[in-house]
């Protein structure tokens, strides 16, 4: 089980990774860097809730409240490039949005990082 967990967080990261490059070639004006973009929310999102059913599985403990806030952040981020993405369709400018999908990203990485759990 702790090497599917390792192989979902790899690939949770590289949603990750997708983001901040779907957000850095949309701001140098590369026309798909918003899809990237778009599907580096949606596959982090949906991996993140895979993460928690597997880490579940495994009899680890979850911090709720913690878990609450990221789950929230990330979907503002889905929100913000969904909503970026289908302006650009119709084309309409969308900065302010695939900035906010970028800065609730690093928010939600630093939610990760910095919100410490007490042992049990």
């Amino acid at each position: 089980m702790e090497t599917v967990i390792g192989i979902v967080v790899v690939l949770h990261l590289l949603g990750m990774a997708s983001i901040a490059a779907g957000w850095l070639a949309n701001y140098l004006g590369a026309a798909r860097g918003l899809d990237v973009l778009v599907w580096g929310a949606r596959v982090q999102f949906v991996l993140g809730l895979v993460l928690v059913g597997l880490v579940q599985a495994n009899k680890e403990e979850v911090s709720w409240a913690k878990l609450g806030t990221k789950i929230v952040v990330a979907l503002a981020v889905v929100g913000c490039a969904e909503i970026a993405n289908a302006r650009a369709r119709k084309g309409q400018g969308q900065p302010a949005l695939t900035n906010a999908a970028f800065g609730l990203m690093l928010l939600n990485v630093c939610v990760a990082v910095l919100w410490s759990t007490p042992e049990a």
